[in-house]
């Protein structure tokens, strides 16, 4: 059934990147604190660093969970779902680190990727310390049929009218339970042109 492995090996590391969808899941350390599940689709905006680290491009969004979560405590767990295939469930649990936009260490890790044109709003490095698969048998079957259109398109409005680091400010402040996210001011800057030839 499950195995937990030592580090990201070639094989699982090439079947992780055939998934079209990740989960994102982090908490509070308060006892009443809200735990949080975030989907994110596009495997091209995570790369496997090495074998115990990857990160994950964060994009503006309603809520900043996560940015929040591993502030405070760092803890996080990527899981990963066959939808085809045979059936299979990946968990990498870890320490997860914001790196903002102009911080330190932000740059090198932003070569990795292709960023999107708009919304970058921090890079989420995670230290993988478990790696573990399960069964996957209650995940049902489903096709890929292409990625949604509206998350560009509103980001696109958004910069369009000047009113991205409005929302920001507004929506991505504090998490749901008050903890500091993205601190003010804050400014939504382009991702950095890149040498594409």
């Amino acid at each position: 059934m499950g195995k937990v492995y030592d580090v990201l090996d070639e094989k699982l590391a090439a079947w992780i990147e055939r998934q079209h969808l990740f989960f994102v899941g982090t908490a509070p350390l308060a006892a009443d604190g809200h735990i949080n599940v975030s989907p994110k689709g596009g495997l091209r905006w995570l790369r496997i660093l090495g074998p115990g680290e990857v990160a994950y491009l964060d994009v503006v969004g309603s809520g900043a969970e996560t940015i929040a979560h591993a502030r405070e405590n760092g803890r996080i767990v990527i899981m990963f779902c066959a939808f085809e295939g045979p059936p299979r469930i990946v968990r990498l649990h870890g320490r997860a680190t914001v790196l903002l936009p102009g911080e330190p260490g932000f740059d090198p890790l932003l070569a990795h990727f292709d960023p999107p044109e708009h919304g970058l709003r921090s890079v989420i490095r995670v230290e993988v310390d478990r790696i573990a698969d399960s069964c996957g048998y209650g995940v049902p079957l489903m096709r890929y049929e292409g990625t949604r259109k509206q998350q560009e398109a509103w980001l696109d409005k958004r910069v369009r009218e000047g009113t991205l680091d409005d929302y920001v400010v507004e929506k991505n402040a504090r998490s749901i339970d008050g903890l500091p996210a993205i601190e003010q001011p804050y400014r939504a800057s382009p991702a950095p042109a890149r040498d594409r030839g």
